[in-house]
Order: structure tokens, then C-alpha cells, then sequence
């Protein structure tokens, strides 16, 4: 508990969790759902893409999202530590803070596999060399939806048990 207790008060800690300012915790926490909202919005855009939503959408230009993506992860990254270092031994004791980051660290594997797997195997139509999407595309779409929607439940757990 003392390096947690040490975390906790570090000048950074102690100024997200304790400033007065509009600049502390609600401005970090604000960039920390913004963040998320862009990972997890444009994943869950390009996964239910994948799955037929609005077939008349071409896939081929949704790749360049991914940009985007890495901006909302690392926005996330950034705001997150601020927020864990805030409260440290809480929230690296708890095992929702755990689940959370397996959630988070899978969807942005699944969403880099997609990318890899899908994107650079279809031509612009969206469609792969046989006319059709590549075979794990619509079990990479549902594994991205589900990290998503665990890592965000879990998020939200963290603030309320």
C-alpha cells in the first residue's frame, strides 16, 4: 500500500483529485468520456459496418478512421493515468479496474487485427478478391462490439461500486 499511498500523493494525484479548478477533475475526466466516445464510437461505426448496418456505406473509406482512433486511445491513456493516479488505492486494488483494461486492450487488439485482416484485404468496392468480405470479419466486428461495451460498463462500474 505505501507505493499506492506514494502515487496518491504525487503534486499531479493531489491536483486532479483536490483543485478547486474547472481544470482538474472535470475537465480530465470530460476528456477521458470524449476520448472513449471516439474509440469506442467509430469502433462499434466500422464493426457494425462490417456486420451489414447501412450496407449501402463502402467499407474501404471507414479505414481512415483509424487515425482518430489512435487520438481518442491515446487522449484516453493520458486522462485515464491522470484519473488512476487520483485514486490509486482504490482502483488498483480493484479487480473492475482489471476487467476494464483486459476489455480496452483486447478491443484495440481486435481493432488493429480488423485493420490488418479486413481493410487490407478488400479492394474499394469493400469486398475481397472472391466478392465478399474475408471470413473473420464478422467475428472480429462482434469481438469489437463486445470489448467496447465491456470496457465501458466496466468504466462505469468503477465510479459507482
Amino acid at each position: 500500500m505505501n507505493f499506492l499511498d506514494t502515487l496518491e500523493n504525487l503534486g499531479l494525484s493531489t491536483w486532479v483529485r483536490e483543485s478547486p479548478s474547472k481544470l482538474a477533475y472535470p475537465t480530465i475526466l470530460w476528456l477521458h468520456v470524449m476520448g472513449m466516445g471516439v474509440v469506442a464510437g467509430l469502433g462499434a461505426m466500422i464493426s457494425l459496418r462490417l456486420l451489414g448496418v447501412s450496407s449501402k456505406t463502402p467499407i474501404q473509406p471507414l479505414e481512415r478512421l483509424y487515425p482518430l482512433i489512435w487520438w481518442g486511445f491515446w487522449v484516453n491513456a493520458i486522462t485515464g493515468t491522470a484519473l488512476l493516479l487520483a485514486s490509486a488505492s482504490k482502483r488498483l486494488v480493484d479487480p473492475v479496474f482489471y476487467i476494464k483494461m483486459v476489455f480496452i486492450f483486447a478491443g484495440i487488439a481486435v481493432l488493429q487485427l480488423t485493420r490488418n485482416k479486413v481493410f487490407r484485404k478488400i479492394g474499394p468496392d469493400g469486398l475481397g478478391p472472391d466478392g465478399a468480405l474475408p471470413d473473420n470479419a464478422r467475428a472480429l466486428a462482434w469481438a469489437g462490439l463486445i470489448c467496447w461495451l465491456g470496457a465501458i460498463t466496466a468504466g462505469r462500474l468503477l465510479a459507482y461500486i
